[in-house]
């Protein structure tokens, strides 16, 4: 493995993040500096929100003197975000579902990638449609992964408010370990969870979210804000967006000096570890796939379940602001 230091990593980070984007440097140049100089934004405890971390440094070239990272161990990224009590996260798209069902003050903003979740389950499943009736662990009731996994069930005809018996943690990252101990039949990971749990040899894999159809083309992990951040500070919600979008690009471009990054940081274990995902997370489909669709289609199913109160439609239109995306399409465009 090639050594990096920090210095010469951002410098090349920085470079690779602006190298196809210099026909478009006067649009960023042109923008009046953003209303305000420190970001707030979740700490990720997973791999796949790298982005969020490497954008720090981006952020310092879009106007921004401080960038804090607020952890999240015991509530989701978009609950803290919608609380006021951070700006911006980098979280799935099931945790969104329903604050924004419930009128949380929060927005979608983008898509980023397709997932790193993988559904794991012992030797008594087979298939999604032998979830029913089993033990399944999720960090706690309409959470990310019970929200996410519940679109799955009702996706197959499985209600997942009667023929599932749901079990919850006293922290975010439980889960994992009740399915290790054998307490659960099954439940889903984020990366680098994943690995651990192969390294034991416990269960198998029944659903891989990069992989497996439909949910292969819909997003996962999307960026989100606090609704009246972006509508008191747009400029430094676009320029915000700018660097998150940028380092996402450098996380598809360049995965192994990303791994190390990580690594260095402190934010990831195994580089190796840290690389497979990386290098297994399509990074550049937020320029390709329509964040809409992704909402749409989980709303669907959520709300024909009694998930979820309100209709796609108006999810979609309380929850989501995509003018800074399209904006940044046009200009971040290869």
């Amino acid at each position: 493995m090639n050594t990096i230091d920090r210095r010469d990593f951002l410098a090349r980070s920085a470079a690779l993040a602006g190298a196809s984007l210099l026909p478009f440097s006067n649009s960023a140049q042109a923008e009046p500096p953003p209303e305000i100089k420190k970001i707030r934004m979740i700490r990720p405890a997973v791999t796949c929100v790298a982005p969020l971390l490497l954008a720090e440094d981006l952020l310092r070239l879009e106007g921004f003197s401080q960038t804090e990272y607020v952890s999240a161990d015991v509530e989701t990224g978009p609950a803290i975000v919608a609380s006021g009590r951070a700006d911006f996260t980098m979280w799935d798209v099931g945790a969104l579902l329903p604050l924004i069902d419930d009128g949380k003050p929060i927005v979608a903003l983008a898509g980023i990638h397709a997932g790193c979740q993988e559904l794991f389950a012992n030797d008594r499943v087979e298939t999604i449609r032998d979830l029913k009736g089993k033990r399944f662990a999720v960090t706690a009731l309409r959470n990310g992964d019970h929200i996410f996994v519940s679109s799955i069930l009702a996706y197959v005809g499985i209600d997942p408010k009667r023929d599932i018996s749901w079990v919850t943690g006293s922290r975010l990252y439980d889960a994992k370990g009740m399915f290790i101990k054998g307490d659960v039949d099954a439940f889903m990971s984020f990366a680098p969870e994943g690995y651990e749990v192969k390294k034991k040899s416990v269960g198998h894999v029944i659903l891989n979210t990069v992989s497996d159809r439909p949910w292969s083309q819909y997003f996962c992990c999307m960026i989100s804000a606090n609704r009246d951040f972006v509508r008191n500070y747009p400029v430094a919600t676009k320029r915000t967006m700018r660097a998150i979008l940028k380092a996402a690009d450098v996380c598809a471009r360049e995965p192994a000096r990303v791994a190390k990054f990580l690594v260095d940081k402190g934010y990831e274990t195994p580089y190796e570890i840290g690389l497979d995902a990386l290098k297994g997370l399509p990074y550049q489909r937020w320029r390709e796939a329509n964040p809409e669709d992704t909402l749409r289609f989980h709303a669907l199913r959520l709300h024909e379940v009694g998930m979820i109160k309100a209709s796609p439609n108006k999810i979609i239109a309380q929850g989501t602001d995509w003018r800074f995306l399209n904006e940044l399409k046009k200009e971040l465009k290869a």
